[in-house]
């Protein structure tokens, strides 16, 4: 084979890959924008948004786990909650927030046909950018 035919097919299997790589990512943009378009989850201040996609699965981000309170989390979100106590009526009334926004998340997610599942991960650079090792 020629250099110009192995040079032509190397290039075409190329664009092929990034054309996917480029279409995988924008499923992802629209339904993150999907998400933003809701008037009360475009004004939380944490964005709940799909971080990948595995297959039909949305990976989202999420400021919930079992390895970091909830609590950590709102006092950063929410600065008039950094002296409640965790057990506080205020602090409840936030985390019970925060999951509803989340769940509001996963249903616009899953509204869309191209997800059918959403797995919930620990949105590890949003603590780093605040100062906190997940």
């Amino acid at each position: 084979m020629s250099d110009k035919k192995q040079f032509t097919i190397v290039m075409l299997i190329a664009s092929f890959f990034v054309a996917w790589i480029v279409y995988s990512n924008m499923s992802i943009i629209f339904v993150n924008n999907i998400v933003l378009e809701d008037k009360e989850l475009a004004e939380y201040p944490y964005p709940f948004r799909i971080l990948k996609k595995d297959a039909d699965t949305a990976v989202m981000g999420t400021l919930r786990s079992a390895d970091i309170p909830a609590s950590i989390a709102l006092r950063l979100l929410f600065p008039e909650l950094e002296d409640e106590a965790d057990n506080s009526k205020e602090m409840q009334y936030a985390q019970k927030e925060m999951a509803r926004l989340q769940a509001k998340a996963k249903s616009i997610v899953l509204s869309n046909s191209e997800f059918k599942h959403v797995r919930w991960v620990i949105d590890e650079n949003w603590f780093r950018v605040q100062g906190i090792k997940p």
